[in-house]
């Protein structure tokens, strides 16, 4: 997994989110028992991360 996507899981248990590693190295972000968004194990465009981060801002995460 990618540095920048283990310090934002981590950041995101702190905050109450669930994370879920997959079989193919993705991590599914849940609030609630409901699915938010699902990260990249390792990104591969600059866009991935910023998109996934807007999902989890709309849900009420906060860097």
């Amino acid at each position: 997994m990618d540095k920048e996507v283990r310090k934002l899981v981590k950041e995101l248990e702190a905050a109450g989110f669930t994370t879920e590693r997959t079989s193919r190295g993705h991590v599914k972000v849940y609030r609630d028992g409901t699915l938010i968004t699902t990260l990249p194990g390792t990104p591969s465009s600059s866009r991935s991360l910023k998109n996934a981060m807007a999902y989890l801002r709309r849900a009420g995460f906060r860097r």
